[in-house]
């Protein structure tokens, strides 16, 4: 069937994205919801724990960014097979990629052992409380890496067959326990800081272990196959190097908050975590753009990709300015929910306008970022995070620490990141070059 032959329409419908989005919607906030409740929980045992969740959590969602390459590389490879009518391969791209998840999620838990208290010092800027309490925190969290980089693959091939209703339940569920478990291994059990990396634990490994049975439950083979792994290693090397660059400029914000001292780290991590939360919630139109627009292009129909390019776009532009109302009423509340130190609070509120400024514009980034991943078009993603992280928002937070600008100058370098992507990003889309159509 030739692309002027497939009809459009239906792919492109709202309530086709909606069907998408809504359960990736949950999927992607149980995480983020999971690390405010921690953050919350651990803000009030004082500032010192919180400066090393802040530290700590840094390194952690530079390992759950590793976990979306894995997911993001697997989503397009599979949908579109699956697009192309071979759902049978379109699976075994997860198999492969759940060996991938296995083998880093033990490297990195065991490297933890020996790396937590060399990256806490490197980020916190010494050797002191803040530095010790983190590097405890990270080396029991860490243990959950490959649950967690095993569950981040099982999302990847789910989303890819169109499937996120199954993904809702097998992160829901794990996560609600384990914000349950949190205080109570905190407080009443009187674990303090450890109790809330070990209630992580729980959560990765028991997710991940749903998402392993699920690829069992197809009956598929399970066996290695060196080849389609090196091919996804290929699909995701260009994935690797934009979320480095992107992990680069954040774990360099972190750092140089944390050299602002421990209320300005501690406001920080309050602000960022709550930017996580929002990004992953507008996230979910791109888990859609992601498996819709590859099996539009696995079946050959362009038109309707570009028609679905267009509508993400819009949509989340909308779910953006909707998320700035909200954070904008919530100015003067969200931040005492986080931490009863008036200095943290008083660093949140002066970051408080850009954390509002960004919502609108990231929001049509992100929806942009699944149409090209959904398309294969990484290599331009790559060489633009690239360029934007290194040359706009990585210069911006060091120019920020010489001239001791504080929070807010991190936070207008992280404005310029958006902003510099958002243009590219539009003119990507209007010039047609990521339209690929064919499994590839």
């Amino acid at each position: 069937m030739t692309a002027s032959a497939v009809p459009s329409a239906p792919v492109a419908s709202a309530r086709r994205i909606a069907g998408l989005a809504l359960p990736a919607l949950v999927v992607l906030a149980a995480e983020p919801l999971y690390v405010l409740v921690d953050t919350a929980v651990v803000g009030h045992l004082g500032r010192v724990p919180l400066a090393a969740v802040a530290v700590g959590g840094t390194v952690l969602t530079l390992i759950a960014w590793l976990g979306s390459v894995l997911a993001y590389g697997t989503t397009g490879r599979s949908a579109r097979r699956f697009g192309a009518g071979d759902r049978a391969a379109a699976v075994a791209e997860g198999v492969q990629s759940s060996w991938l998840a296995l083998a880093g999620g033990l490297v990195v838990a065991l490297g933890m052992q020996v790396l937590a208290g060399p990256l806490a010092r490197a980020l916190a800027g010494s050797t002191g409380e803040v530095a010790d309490a983190a590097a405890q925190w990270l080396r029991v969290a860490a243990l959950g890496a490959p649950g967690l980089l095993l569950a981040a693959a099982g999302n990847g091939w789910l989303r890819g067959i169109q499937d996120t209703r199954r993904p809702l339940w097998y992160v829901l569920g794990p996560n609600l326990l384990s914000a349950l478990l949190c205080p109570l291994l905190v407080y009443p059990v009187g674990m303090g800081l450890v109790g809330s990396a070990v209630a992580n634990v729980v959560a990765q490994t028991l997710c991940g272990g749903l998402f392993v049975a699920a690829l069992v439950a197809e009956r598929v083979s399970l066996r290695p196959r060196p080849q389609v792994i090196r091919h996804q290693l290929a699909v995701s090397r260009d994935l690797l190097i934009r979320g480095v660059a992107f992990q680069a400029s954040f774990l360099s914000a972190t750092a140089v908050a944390a050299r602002f001292g421990a209320a300005a780290v501690g406001a920080h991590q309050i602000v960022v975590q709550l930017w996580f939360f929002t990004v992953l919630l507008l996230d979910a139109l791109a888990i859609a753009a992601q498996a819709l627009v590859g099996a539009a292009l696995g079946a050959g129909d362009e038109a309707g990709a570009r028609a679905l390019a267009r509508r993400v776009a819009l949509l989340g532009g909308v779910c953006g300015l909707a998320f700035a109302a909200l954070v904008a009423v919530g100015a003067n509340l969200v931040p005492a929910l986080f931490s009863s130190d008036p200095q943290v609070r008083e660093q949140a509120a002066a970051i408080w306008p850009w954390f509002v400024l960004i919502q609108p514009l990231g929001g049509v980034v992100f929806a942009l970022d699944g149409v090209l991943i959904g398309a294969g078009d990484v290599r331009y993603l790559r060489n633009l995070a690239v360029t934007a992280g290194l040359g706009g928002f990585l210069p911006a937070i060091w120019l920020t620490y010489a001239f001791d600008l504080g929070l807010g100058g991190i936070w207008a370098g992280l404005t310029l990141f958006v902003v510099i992507r958002l243009v590219a990003l539009a003119l990507r889309l209007r010039s047609g070059r990521w339209v690929v159509a064919g499994v590839g």
